[in-house]
Order: C-alpha cells, then structure tokens, then sequence
C-alpha cells in the first residue's frame, strides 16, 4: 500500500486564477509534490511562483533540472522549458513542442504517470483546445486519479471538455473545492496497479524521452505510427498518426506532437498566413509592373507600357480575390465545429 504524493496540474487560458484559488487553499502541511504547466509565450518572464508564494501556504519556484522530488514543495515549469519527472528527480528541458507549446502539459502528466503509476492526481483545469488529454489519459493508464474543473466552473471549459470526454474522470469539481479534494486523495493508501499495459508504457518512455530531447528515441515513436499525407506546422516534417483509444495524436520524424484539433487549429492558421503572404507578394508586382510601365511610357515605348499596366491591372484584381478569401477564411477547431453542428441545419 502507497499514498498518492505527486500531484500535476495543467492550465491555459483562464488558468492562472484556478492555480492561485487551489494553492491559496492548499494547508501549509499538505505533504505530497506539486507540479504545475501553465502555458505561457517563451518571452514571458515567469511570475507564476512568486505570485503564489506571496498566498503563503507553500514554497513555490521554477523547477531546475536534475533537482530532486520533495513533498511540500510546488514545481513550476519555467518559461520555454517541458517540466518532467522521473523517479525521485526533476527534469527540465527544451525538447520539441507538444501541442504547440512548451512547457506542455502533456509531458508532465505523461512522465509523472510512468514514473510513479497509482500515486498521480492528475488536474486539468481551464485552458482551450486540448494539451492535458493525452497527458490525463496515460495517468488514468497508470491506474492514477484524474481530476477535472468543471467545465462551468472554468473560463475556458475546451481543455476539461475534452479530458472528460477522453477518459472516465474520477472527479469534476469547481476550483473552490479542488484543494480539499487533493488533501482527501492524498490521504488515501492505495493499492499497487497490477498488469500495465506494456506497449503503453514502452510507447509512453519513449515520449518522455523525445522531450528529454533524444533523437533517437523521436525516430523510434515515428516508426511506430502510421505515415499520414500531413506535415509538420513547426518543422514541415511529415506526420505520422498514433492511436491511444478513441483519438489518434501525430508525431513528426523531429519530435513535435499535436492532437487532431491542435493539428486543424494550426493548420487553418497557416492558411490565413499563406494568404497574406500571397496578397504582400501580389501587391508587389503590381508595384514593379506599375513601376515597369513608368519606364517604358517614359522611353516611348507605349505599346509595352501599356501592357505592363495591364498586367499590373490583372494582378490587382487576383490581389482581390485572395483578399477576399482572407476574410472568408475560418480558424477551425473542434469546438468551433461542433459550435457550428449544434446551430447549423448541415444535411
């Protein structure tokens, strides 16, 4: 018999709020571990733990790498770093963006779940989209806990939306009682998981070690899906797809993940880029043929003149058809979708 004495949480949009409402909660002698991903950009100063050692409860920092797992303490994932866990140790690297992101949270709940099975409490708390469901699934693999703000609770309701939807969670609470739920299951002696699923956790070592930053291991985890006509949005590699129960996950050849709807979201994004780029590139050589027929009526030279300003009169017109597919063009993500199913008669 063992206690439950790791504790990861992952947050996004709307989650900075949740953090400080469960540490403010949080008794001063709660004794297990607490590991927390907060997405944030690489050029954001971390302000996570000293915000939340001003609430006084417990002593908070950045993790460092090769540090050991202490109880008592909170662990925060630094800006532009993954945050993992091994047996008794922290790590802390630049490996590939999950999900777009890094830190990720999937990572950490991923590493956690390995390392230390049933004694996990997973929590998913507000946050788009869906970095934390793989990451709440491989601990439920790992027979740990899986908690979940309710999705009415949360700003975001996107990233605990599609936890539940991904696993049988073993609570959904609001964020005001989070931290007492943590003090109860912490508390509670559990029993060793027998029968691990071996390919999951072969599988799941192996992605633990791409964000270790293996290169070797990123090539193996490739192997082992199936190729798909997709690339990478962060490297233009191309994707193979992995399936873990009801959803299929994608991995590059470098080791970027994505979910099926951070891959959509990335994607349609990529085209509004495209785009505008496409609109800058044509206005350009309506500037040059412009420029062009300048010269030529200046040299005399009518009849070129005038067909350059007639390309250039062409080219303005394309320019305003891919203008007019920028504004008709959607950023797509599973909830916008399904937004759309749930207003829309779609035969």
């Amino acid at each position: 018999m063992n206690n439950r004495k790791i504790v990861v949480i992952g947050a996004s949009a709307g989650g900075f709020e949740a953090i400080k409402k469960i540490v403010s909660d949080l008794p001063a002698n709660f004794d297990a571990a607490i590991f927390i991903v907060w997405h944030m950009a690489a050029e954001v100063r971390g302000i996570l733990p000293e915000v939340l050692n001003k609430l006084g409860t417990l002593p908070v920092a950045h993790a460092v790498d090769e540090e050991s797992v202490i109880g008592r303490r909170i662990y925060i994932a630094p800006p532009d770093r993954h945050l993992l866990l091994g047996k008794g140790k922290v790590r802390v690297t630049r490996g590939p963006k999950e999900n777009r992101f890094r830190p990720a949270i999937d990572p950490l709940f991923r590493s956690a779940a390995i390392a230390y099975g049933t004694q996990v409490i997973g929590v998913v708390l507000s946050g788009a989209l869906d970095d934390g469901t793989a990451g709440i699934w491989a601990v439920k693999q790992q027979g740990g806990l899986a908690i979940v703000q309710d999705p009415d609770d949360a700003e975001v309701s996107s990233m605990p939306v599609n936890a539940m939807n991904a696993v049988k969670v073993d609570h959904i609470a609001p964020v005001s009682e989070i931290a007492a739920l943590l003090v109860r299951l912490a508390n509670e002696e559990i029993p060793s998981l027998n029968g691990r699923n071996a390919e999951f956790v072969t599988t799941a070592q192996q992605e633990v070690g791409i964000a270790m930053k293996d290169e070797n291991i990123s090539r193996e985890v490739f192997r082992h899906g199936e190729l798909t006509p997709y690339t990478c949005p962060e490297c233009h590699g191309v994707l193979s797809s992995l399936t873990e129960g009801d959803r299929i996950r994608f991995r590059c050849h470098t080791g970027h993940a994505f979910s099926a709807d951070t891959l959509l979201s990335a994607i349609t994004e990529s085209i509004e880029e495209a785009l505008w780029n496409a609109i800058r590139n044509i206005q350009e050589s309506t500037l040059l043929l412009n420029h062009m027929g300048d010269h030529f009526a200046e040299a005399n030279q009518a009849k070129i003149a005038a067909m350059y300003f007639k390309k250039a009169k062409d080219a303005m017109k394309r320019g305003e058809m891919v203008r007019k597919a920028v504004f008709d063009h959607e950023q797509l993500s599973m909830d916008s979708v399904k937004d759309q199913a749930d207003t829309e008669n779609v035969a």
